[in-house]
């Protein structure tokens, strides 16, 4: 955990979430990063690497992340819901975070499993007429779960050589959305030792938006 994180217990819709807060080191925030992490039941938390990088991203580029422990993790209680009350979850803490600090953007980000129902959130966001800014997905779980569409504009990041959710998979997803996909050469699923790499990406292509 970073120095300066600060942990949240958010009302949520199975009891209390437990959310790591980091602010942007300089400057008003522009927004909010709601940051997912990977599948509950096989070792998913909040302090997961590719989640604690993301959400470093995002601090650099200026957001307050927010990265939630779903129900069943960490201090979070409830059990696992297949994705359908981590969905509410999310939807819980992009509450809380839109009242704590109104008025700025909003961007949805998640890994694997976490991308997955970071998908459905950005779709009733949209229905709703209230879209995130900027939807950042990496290792996305295609082929495991239904994923939904994501917009044009959103950052998809997959390893080369991810053994957990194939690359074949995740172009199949993308394929009828026209969707272009940044493969990472000799990334594993949890980019060991690209982490810094996928950082840079992330920074690279939002300024290209």
């Amino acid at each position: 955990m970073r120095p300066g994180t600060r942990r949240e217990a958010i009302a949520g819709p199975a009891g209390r979430i437990e959310c790591a807060v980091d602010a942007p080191e300089a400057g008003a925030p522009q927004g909010i990063a709601l940051v997912a992490h990977p599948h509950p039941l096989y070792g998913g938390t909040l302090e997961n690497k590719v989640v604690q990088t993301l959400a470093r991203a995002f601090n650099e580029l200026g957001y307050v992340s927010l990265r939630p422990n779903f129900r069943g993790v960490g201090a979070s209680e409830g059990r696992y819901d297949e994705g359908c009350g981590e969905l509410e979850d999310l939807a819980a803490v992009l509450d809380w975070g839109r009242a704590a600090h109104p008025g700025g953007e909003l961007v949805l980000a998640g890994f694997s499993f976490g991308a997955f129902v970071q998908s459905h959130l950005a779709a009733r966001l949209a229905a709703a007429g209230t879209p995130a800014a900027r939807v950042v997905f990496v290792g996305t779980a295609a082929g495991r779960f239904t994923v939904a569409p994501v917009p044009a504009d959103s950052i998809v990041i997959h390893g080369e050589v991810d053994d957990t959710v194939p690359l074949a998979a995740v172009l199949d997803w993308a394929r009828p959305q026209e969707l272009p996909l940044t493969v990472l050469p000799g990334a594993d699923h949890f980019f060991h030792g690209r982490l810094h790499l996928l950082r840079s990406i992330v920074r690279a292509q939002w300024h290209r938006r």
